[in-house]
């Protein structure tokens, strides 16, 4: 991974065998980011996706393996209880151009992702919420 500052705002290069989660988590905590936005683009071969099942509060995953772009991923930057909470979620293409979607567990770089983050000066917290079965944010 490699990256530059301009402002409050981070490029980021992961490279071909990443786990983009884990590395964006880490890459927060060694830049003191509490809270912002992350949009990326780029390539996949191994990925896991969730979907949140509102009625029996149940995440489903599918793990697909292959050759996929990114298009796009977004998400945010919070903490819960103290730590750094990653919130992703993504959209990828195959060469049929058929695609999938959902929350990002994981996912390993094929060749290259370029992130931008875009940290924002303060903290948001989650916390669990046994109605919902999320981790919601906390104000």
């Amino acid at each position: 991974m490699q990256s530059k500052k301009f402002g409050s705002k981070y490029v980021v290069r992961l490279d071909k065998g990443e786990e983009i989660v884990e590395t964006l988590k880490k890459f927060c905590r060694q830049n003191n980011i509490r809270l912002g936005s992350v949009i990326g683009i780029g390539a996949v071969g191994n990925i896991v996706l969730g979907l949140f099942e509102t009625k029996t509060k149940v995440y489903h995953k599918k793990t697909l393996e292959g050759d996929f772009e990114i298009v796009p991923l977004v998400g945010n930057i919070t903490t819960m209880k103290g730590e750094t909470y990653i919130h992703l979620h993504i959209n990828i293409g195959d060469s049929q151009q058929k695609s999938w979607s959902g929350h990002l567990n994981s996912a390993i770089v094929s060749a290259t992702c370029e992130i931008i983050i875009d940290s924002i000066d303060g903290e948001v917290d989650r916390k669990f919420s046994e109605e919902i079965g999320l981790n919601l944010l906390e104000f």
